[in-house]
């Protein structure tokens, strides 16, 4: 699998990209947002999810890997395509995105060509649980893409949303990375 590109805008074809490492181009799909900053010749570093089907291997890039966990936390909705999540970050930066999930904001999500009523409404049920509320965990950024994550492991120790959330901000989150998080979180519970 390629998780990461390190090399130099050779082409941009909408929505392609294709990016020289080293003499080899990779062909990567971008949101527009994503293109609008791109420029040939220059240097970049992009995080790619692969998808691979029978009759085709994308690559879809993304300059911040928070962005990808979130693409990748979109595609696990039913009904919700890589290309259909892509084109949802060229509506909205992540923190958009999340506030549009946490806020159930259908509107932001049925703006989104090809993406109808049905199918937002199932991103903001099968993600608001993964995100909690505005009140409940911070929205920046790379902190909140990690507090998503401890979230995600505490449930996987067996403990509710409510229950993790209320870990997370019993404890000093600053300056801790995910494993420390994690670890302090089952501290605050008892295990």
């Amino acid at each position: 699998m390629i998780a990461l590109l390190k090399g130099k805008v050779e082409l941009l074809k909408r929505p392609f990209v294709i990016i020289d490492v080293n003499g080899v181009g990779y062909n990567v799909l971008v949101s527009d947002s994503v293109y609008k900053k791109l420029t040939i010749d220059e240097k970049i570093k992009i995080f790619t999810y692969n998808y691979i089907r029978e009759d085709a291997f994308d690559l879809f890039g993304f300059l911040e890997l928070e962005d990808l966990t979130l693409f990748e936390n979109l595609i696990t909705v039913s009904g919700i395509g890589p290309k259909t999540a892509l084109n949802i970050f060229s509506f909205g930066e992540r923190k958009d995105i999340i506030e549009a999930i946490i806020k159930g904001d259908v509107g932001f999500f049925t703006s989104v060509p090809r993406l109808g009523t049905k199918n937002a409404q199932k991103i903001i049920i099968e993600l608001k649980s993964k995100m909690g509320s505005d009140h409940q965990i911070d929205l920046s950024g790379k902190d909140f893409m990690e507090n998503v994550e401890v979230i995600e492991a505490l449930k996987g120790f067996g403990f509710t949303v409510s229950e993790s959330q209320k870990a997370l901000r019993a404890i000093k989150t600053q300056g801790l990375s995910l494993d420390e998080k994690i670890k302090m979180a089952l501290k605050t519970m008892g295990k």
